[in-house]
Parts: structure tokens; sequence; C-alpha cells
């Protein structure tokens, strides 16, 4: 008997929105909030996390934050920008390059090579964290984060950057049904489509760091931790090798701490 294919279950598109804005409102209402923050990229999660955050709250109590490097391509800080045009949001920007470098400067005598792009890269994640959270605390506003399931379970994104948020309103969403979503509440396909990329390193692209590209990937990831399948039948159903199952399985057991709170001796 052929098994059938694995496939990255379709949303209710209207349940899906309603899900995620009243739970966008309960958390801020259970912290005696204001409004939210959060990093405007251009990219598909932060679009889509803006436009559902100003359909919870009201265009008024989002605080969208640009925070380009010298090599954030002018593309999407064009994008950033329409998108906040577009919903009506208030908008700060903080040009990071100036700050990265003092920290190099400041770790001159252990300064990384220049093959050596993770460090860096993720002290740039983390000065974003920095800079969001100093606007949060200004205005009595939460951090909200725009990572999706897809990158949560293989650990792709930087502990204390990116992943340093208050909430997560789509990280129950892999990122094919982050697109889909986003077409469906308007956001321009330019968006919702473009090519994912951290833009942590000059020609960053996020199929520099994951094992197959994300139209492959969701489908293995739902195979192995949505139905709980073996490697080898992931793959037959997939079609995707087993040593990349493989690799996206291993991925997730490394990445374990970036899921948990800090372990403690009594647990």
């Amino acid at each position: 008997m052929v098994k059938p294919k694995i496939v990255v279950p379709e949303l209710d598109y209207e349940k899906a929105r309603d899900e995620i804005l009243e739970f966008i409102r309960k958390v801020i209402n259970d912290a005696h909030c204001e409004g939210v923050v959060l990093g405007f990229s251009g990219g598909v999660d932060s679009s889509l996390v803006a436009t559902l955050c100003v359909k919870a709250l009201g265009n008024s109590r989002v605080l969208g934050v640009l925070m380009p490097t010298d090599f954030t391509p002018q593309e999407d800080i064009g994008d950033a920008l329409e998108l906040a045009n577009m919903l009506g949001v208030e908008t700060r920007r903080v040009d990071v390059q100036s700050i990265c470098e003092a920290f190099s400067e400041a770790l001159r005598k252990d300064r990384c090579k220049p093959e050596q792009k993770i460090p860096v890269a993720n002290v740039l994640a983390r000065i974003r964290m920095i800079i969001l959270y100093y606007y949060a605390n200004l205005k009595n506003y939460l951090v909200v984060g725009t990572g999706d399931r897809s990158e949560s379970l293989i650990g792709y994104f930087t502990k204390y950057g990116d992943g340093g948020v208050d909430f997560m309103p789509i990280c129950h969403l892999y990122k094919t049904q982050v697109r889909k979503l986003a077409t469906y509440l308007g956001i321009p396909k330019s968006m919702a489509f473009k090519p994912s990329s951290p833009r942590l390193y000059p020609g960053h692209e996020v199929t520099d760091e994951i094992p197959v590209e994300y139209e492959k990937l969701d489908p293995v990831l739902v195979g192995l931790f949505d139905e709980k399948l073996p490697p080898e039948e992931v793959s037959e159903s997939t079609g995707v090798p087993v040593d990349i199952v493989k690799e996206v399985q291993q991925r997730h057991a490394r990445s374990k701490h970036k899921r948990a709170y800090p372990p403690t001796p009594r647990g």
C-alpha cells in the first residue's frame, strides 16, 4: 500500500486570524501594557505579525522599529516603510552598524576571523533585541516576536536575540502557512513570498543555514513532530533524502536549550 504524502495542513484563514487576534489582546490586557513594539524588517514574518497586531490593538498601539546595517538591502527598508504606511503605524529607525562596530572594537583582543560569521551575527541580533526593549520600557509596551514554527523547531533563531521577546503570536504556524495567511490578509505578495533572510551578515540568505528550503522542510517537520513518524517514513513520504531528515531531527535535539527556560539544580 502506498502511504499518503505528508503535507502541511491547510489553514482555516478566518479562524486562524481570529485565534491570534484574541491571543494578542489577552496577552496585552493581562500584562496591563499599552501596546507592542516589533522589528520591521520587510520580511513576511514581521509583516504578518505587524498586521495582526494592528488588527488586534489598533495602529496607535503598535510601534515598528527599523534597524538596518550598511548591508541591509534598500528593498527591505522600502518594504518595511511601505508596510508601515499601509498599516498607519508609527516607526523609528535606529541604524545599528555603528553600535555593532563599537562592540567589535571593544572585543578587538578576541575578534573573530572573517570566516567566523556567527559570533558577530549573533551580537547584531542581540543589539536589535536591546533596542526593542528600550522602546518597550519607554512606552510600557511588550516586545512581540515574529518567529514561526519552522524556525522554532530547528532552533533557527538567536538565543536572547530575535528569540528574546515577550510573546510569539505566529510560532504555531509553519513558514508556508505564514506566507498563505499573509496573502489572505492583504500583505503584498512581494513581501509574503520574499526569500527569507535575517540579514545578519552581507549576502546572508536563509538557505545558508537551514538544511532544505521551507517548501520541503515544512512537510518534514510535520512528519517528525506532528505525526511522530520515524525519519525513514518521513523521507519516503516527502521525497527528502533521509540524511537531511535526520539532520532536521538532530537540529531540533541540539537546539532544545533555546526553547526552554534556563535549567536550575532543582528543575
